[in-house]
């Protein structure tokens, strides 16, 4: 049945076949070259993580890398989930960040160049070291009542 005859029977518009939502951006080079070297890095010093990590199952929110131990959202920029331009992007990931952050969560970006100088691995071995110390601690034990 065409189109036409379709509304003068139903008086309905026959339903569209194209998409209404457009797909993910496609990740940079750049970008999928970093996601690869942390996670081999993480691998190498057998560190507990979570990859491409959803923390609120009903929003389309997701953070590169999950630092199981530390409770890190690590997310290396220019990934398809980070911010872009635009305000609407931005406020979303600032929404997305104050949600994380009531839930328990740290958060933290990464340049792709911060990960290829080793400078992200090491900067989670030291907090894992402070963690496993005993030293990384939020309030002080000395304080008066």
């Amino acid at each position: 049945m065409d189109a036409d005859s379709y509304f003068w029977k139903t008086k309905k518009r026959p339903p569209k076949n194209k998409l209404r939502s457009k797909p993910l951006p496609k990740a940079k080079e750049k970008y999928l070259e970093a996601e690869e070297t942390l996670f081999q890095e993480l691998e190498k010093n057998l560190i507990g993580y979570e990859c491409k990590f959803q923390f609120e199952p009903t929003k389309n929110w997701r953070f590169d890398f999950h630092i199981v131990k530390l409770r890190l959202l690590i997310e290396i920029v220019g990934s398809p989930w980070s911010v872009g331009r635009g305000g609407k992007k931005i406020a979303n990931a600032f929404c997305k960040y104050d949600f994380a952050e009531e839930m328990g969560y740290r958060h933290i970006r990464f340049e792709s160049d911060h990960i290829e100088s080793g400078y992200v691995i090491q900067w989670i071995q030291d907090h894992l070291g402070r963690l496993e110390d005993g030293t990384d601690q939020t309030i002080s034990t000395n304080r008066p009542n």
